[in-house]
């Protein structure tokens, strides 16, 4: 008798709950949540003085390439990003810190979304070891102070299914509606 390894690298989803996919309370509830999770203002003008909109399109592809290389799941950037651009939103940074703060969002996110998260040691690794696994946990509590613990935001992919459900077309197109909607939210992430 032969025993086979049926373990596959692919993850395993729940899928949709079309009951909720078919209520509109559910796709106007998100939208109004959303709000909540906008950076307060245009932080360019307002807040920042030492960083400018190239470094953070610099670090935002910086922290897709890492999301992309440790396969995070596809939630963790853009998710990510919103910590990034809500703490940036309200406390003005020193571009010396803009990795590190990219770092610890990624490590925040991941955290929120993955079984298994990025380690602090691995995300040090990325940055060249420019950065220390305790700064990264130091940085880690004043991220989720500015942000008021509040972590679980609204992002653009928690609106794609709702979108592509309600589109008359046969499912082959809608799964590559659902890609494309993907690809441009993540190059939508690397620009402001």
């Amino acid at each position: 008798m032969e025993l086979y390894c049926l373990e596959a690298d692919s993850v395993v989803r729940a899928r949709p709950d079309p009951n909720l996919l078919a209520d509109d309370r559910v796709l106007q509830s998100l939208l109004t949540i959303e709000e909540r999770f906008l950076p307060q203002c245009s932080y360019f003008k307002c807040v920042q003085k030492d960083i400018q909109p190239f470094m953070r399109r610099m670090v935002a592809t910086w922290m897709l390439e890492v999301c992309e290389e440790q396969k995070c799941e596809e939630e963790v950037f853009p998710l990510a990003m919103n910590y990034l651009d809500r703490f940036l939103s309200v406390v003005p940074t020193r571009k010396c810190h803009l990795q590190l703060l990219g770092a610890v969002c990624m490590f925040l996110a991941s955290k929120l979304k993955e079984t298994r998260p990025l380690t602090a040691e691995k995300l040090c690794i990325y940055t060249d070891n420019s950065i220390r696994p305790h700064e990264l946990l130091e940085w880690e509590l004043v991220v989720l102070g500015k942000l008021k613990w509040n972590l679980a935001a609204v992002t653009p992919n928690d609106f794609i299914e709702h979108i592509v459900k309600k589109l008359p077309l046969p499912e082959d197109k809608l799964d590559l509606i659902r890609k494309h909607a993907l690809s441009q939210f993540l190059a939508g992430g690397l620009c402001l």
